[in-house]
């Protein structure tokens, strides 16, 4: 079986590394069809390259990215089936989520327009919960049966269990984009109230919100925060290696009720204790069992989980074995990279 990858994505994101990776270990050959350049260039390179491709396939499958116009540019130069792996809207992020954009700009009527198009051109929309299914099918007015979900599940030769690292004081770890859905500024607040209890939190990360949470750190007064920048994902695994206990998103936004992200499934990865917002996304696929759910935007709970877990040792390493345990049953690149071959297979019976 032989498929192309077409876009301009990056190849190094996890989203779509894991994809590929999974892709490749079900025996499917891919064709890249890739550009990295920008603007009107990239369908001009894109197009060149396409027409050169000497390999013969069916399927094209649209790598994530934020170029939502290069589905119905795919579906325009191959005439081939087009899967599009949208992972989120691009107009729910940038206009609610993140709040780049006012609601009722021009800029946020092409939002909606760009990912409308998408959804109308693509024959298969992947998303990474039923909570975005739902959301994108009533938003964009597409018929639920043509997306399909796929778990986002861990780049596992990075993130696999190491031994933790020795430490004075219980750590916190928590990484992503300074964002809203992160709710980093509730995570500010759980470690202040946690002051004195020998706890570290480990904030790795940078993004929109990074002046805003670093200013409220600075205003009350944090000593037991450290901030790092984003750093590679190997170091990344080092530093998850060193937490007694990972934190997930906390976000008072919709778009955070609809992910499971991907620090959860990292840190799991790692056979590592997490605490996270409790959502119908993560609902999806863990429970109590795996997790420690607390209500989101809530900074004492957050603090309660901790001490929770600092205080119990078997309570950390149930919940690190169940999730971890989870996770390989259901989101491992094999399994996603499986059920993506199986729609794959639906076409042809076509």
């Amino acid at each position: 079986m032989t498929i192309c990858y077409f876009g301009d994505f990056d190849k190094s994101y996890s989203r779509n590394h894991i994809i590929i990776n999974g892709l490749e270990k079900n025996g499917v050959k891919i064709v890249f069809c890739h550009t990295s350049q920008k603007g009107v260039g990239k369908y001009f390179d894109l197009w060149i390259k396409y027409v050169n491709l000497s390999e013969n396939f069916n399927v094209i499958i649209v790598g994530y990215s934020n170029s939502r116009l290069l589905v119905p540019f795919a579906r325009l130069i191959s005439g081939k089936k087009v899967i599009w792996d949208a992972f989120y809207s691009l107009y729910d992020s940038y206009v609610f989520d993140r709040k780049l954009v006012g609601s009722r700009s021009i800029k946020a009527g092409l939002y909606w327009f760009a990912d409308w198009l998408a959804c109308k051109c693509a024959h298969v929309v992947v998303l990474d919960t039923e909570e975005h299914i739902k959301y994108m099918s009533k938003e964009f007015r597409t018929r639920k049966n043509k997306f399909r979900r796929i778990w986002i599940g861990a780049q596992d030769d990075i993130f696999k269990p190491l031994p933790l690292q020795t430490h004075k004081n219980f750590q916190v770890v928590f990484h992503g984009f300074f964002i809203p859905l992160q709710g980093i500024e509730y995570i500010l607040k759980a470690a202040k109230i946690l002051e004195g209890q020998n706890i570290d939190f480990i904030i790795i990360g940078s993004g929109q919100e990074s002046p805003k949470m670093i200013d409220l750190s600075r205003k009350i007064e944090l000593k037991n925060t450290i901030f790092f920048d984003r750093i590679s994902k190997e170091d990344l695994a080092t530093k998850i290696a060193s937490a007694d206990v990972c934190l997930g998103i906390f976000g008072n936004t919709e778009k955070a009720k609809r992910v499971i992200p991907n620090k959860v499934y990292e840190c799991l990865s790692m056979q590592k204790p997490v605490i996270t917002g409790d959502t119908p996304a993560i609902r999806e696929l863990f429970n109590e069992n795996d997790l420690i759910l607390v209500p989101m935007a809530d900074p004492q709970a957050i603090a309660n989980a901790v001490i929770r877990l600092r205080d119990n040792p078997d309570l950390r390493n149930s919940i690190a074995e169940s999730g971890y345990n989870k996770l390989k049953k259901n989101a491992i690149p094999e399994i996603l990279g499986a059920q993506i071959k199986q729609i794959i297979y639906e076409f042809k019976k076509e």
